[in-house]
């Protein structure tokens, strides 16, 4: 899979140990019952919700529920049967914090909109989750202060940018710095990225 995504995009080479090791750290995360928690602006806010698409439902896989979890949840009520469950899929926590606009809206409005993200990051952030941030400068200061937090909070941080890289680039604890510097062209490349991510993850939980 990997292999695949540097052939297909082989400018990606560059930042391929990079994502390498953010795919093993988000499939350690889930190991340990940890969620992912995702921020950016503007594009990079639509990949958070993207993201979490990818990771809570089918992605590449069907995810069908297992036989055990099947009888376990049958067993907690009346209320589910045996075609409910077929319909349902395996899922893997994820949480875009842009998409808590209630909270987002009246913190920027009555506290500070540059810790936008910091403040969800707090209250549902634990040591072992991961933050996904993605700022294609870098620099973006909302996007900076989860990062601030998540650090402090014990969060691993995985850093989607451009080639500079900017303040995300020396403060994530796995930064991938893709090899572009104009907006659309890194969000293009961040696509890949993170499809491969999911993907990987995915494939590591469900085989069918």
């Amino acid at each position: 899979m990997l292999k695949e995504l540097m052939t297909r995009y082989p400018q990606l080479t560059i930042c391929q140990e990079q994502i390498e090791a953010a795919a093993k750290a988000m499939i350690a995360c889930y190991e340990a019952g940890g969620k992912i928690l995702i921020c950016g602006n503007g594009g990079s806010c639509s990949d958070s919700d993207h993201i979490v698409g990818e990771l809570m439902k089918g992605f590449l896989k069907k995810r069908p529920l297992s036989q055990e979890l099947k009888a376990k949840m049958k067993a907690s009520t009346e209320l589910v049967d045996d075609e409910l469950l077929s319909r349902l899929q395996g899922g893997l926590p994820a949480i875009a914090l842009p998409a808590i606009p209630a909270l987002n809206s009246a913190f920027c409005n009555d506290v500070d909109p540059e810790l936008v993200y910091a403040q969800p990051l707090m209250g549902l952030g634990r040591p072992g989750d991961i933050l996904i941030a993605i700022s294609t400068s870098g620099n973006s200061k909302n996007v900076f202060g989860a990062v601030k937090v998540a650090k402090a909070l014990g969060l691993t941080v995985i850093g989607l940018t451009g080639s500079t890289g900017g303040k995300l680039k020396a403060h994530a604890d796995i930064p991938i710095c893709v090899p572009e510097t104009e907006t659309y062209k890194i969000q293009e490349l961040h696509l890949p990225v993170y499809h491969y991510l999911c993907a990987a993850t995915e494939a590591h939980f469900y085989q069918e």
